[in-house]
């Protein structure tokens, strides 16, 4: 029989994010665990952890649900389940709660563009203001022609430009968000990578950032906010200039993955390229091209086989 706990689920959920998760995750997930905590405090303050079996735990998720997306209620839920799956194991609880919950949410609004194709791309690069010194713009560009995150392209530094070999060396992102401000590691093992970049890139960076010091920076100094509503600002301007669909910075990184895509570029290539920390989650992110890709690979098997 497992031992009864008195312990509201809220303060033991609080104490098991201290015991596993603070000083084991980075910070922004960190937050967002703490951000969990915060819900279930308010949606159930009185509900003590022994309480909790499949029809409480559901009853919170569908709580949650009400003023939620699913996306984001789904998110809810894998930041309390290994708690739960923990408090399970050690015999705190008496069934895992978690076991085939049901997430509900709010219905999607309609999706925003979130790349833009090959003749808007080509219409916002003319539209920038390359200059002899650094500036938004540059990041811009560089961003477009490589699709990297946005911390990590705040992170690069001249050393890690690789003339000789055309490639740019990705080892660190840039933490902006939270106060102590500098280098950081990034998101995941599968980001630190080395990609591709085209000579004409390489050429124009290595003029710009001849005369900078060869390990910090280039895009932000030591003690500076960066806000990505900044950049956001910037290419809101840009759009309008050019006639051309709004999205976001990181908007730049999918459209650089799905021009990649569209050109033939193989999944797995793209999947190393972004940083992904498995193929699955390009897969998932980019799952209406492949399947628009799939559907032109059929016709192709097709008229092959009425060849044979």
């Amino acid at each position: 029989m497992p031992r009864k706990s008195t312990k509201l689920f809220h303060k033991y959920y609080k104490e098991w994010i201290e015991l596993y998760k603070k000083g084991a995750v980075r910070h922004a997930t960190l937050i967002k665990y703490e951000l969990a905590h915060k819900h279930v405090k308010e949606l159930c303050p009185d509900l003590h952890l022994h309480q909790i079996d499949r029809k409480n735990y559901q009853l919170l998720l569908n709580k949650f649900a009400e003023n939620h997306k699913r996306e984001t209620t789904l998110d809810f839920h894998h930041h309390l389940k290994p708690c739960l799956v923990d408090a399970y194991e050690d015999g705190i609880i008496r069934v895992n709660p978690t076991r085939k919950a049901i997430i509900k949410g709010n219905q999607k609004r309609k999706k925003k563009q979130k790349f833009l194709n090959m003749d808007e791309l080509q219409a916002l690069l003319s539209e920038l203001n390359l200059s002899s010194e650094v500036n938004w713009d540059w990041f811009i560009y560089l961003i477009s022609k490589t699709g990297l995150r946005f911390a990590e392209a705040l992170a690069l530094t001249p050393a890690d430009f690789d003339y000789e070999n055309q490639q740019i060396n990705i080892n660190k992102s840039w933490n902006y968000k939270f106060k102590d401000y500098g280098f950081q590691p990034t998101k995941n093992k599968s980001s630190n990578r080395k990609i591709f970049v085209d000579n004409s890139t390489l050429k124009a960076f290595k003029k710009l950032i001849k005369e900078k010091d060869p390990d910090q920076p280039i895009f932000v100094n030591q003690d500076q906010k960066i806000f990505n509503s900044t950049v956001n600002s910037r290419l809101a301007t840009l759009y309008r200039h050019a006639n051309i669909p709004t999205i976001s910075i990181h908007g730049l990184r999918h459209t650089h993955a799905s021009l990649l895509l569209f050109q033939g570029v193989s999944v797995l290539s793209v999947s190393r390229r972004l940083g992904h920390a498995n193929i699955t989650t390009t897969q998932e992110t980019y799952l209406h091209i492949i399947k628009e890709l799939e559907t032109k690979d059929n016709r192709k098997i097709l008229k092959h086989l009425k060849e044979l």
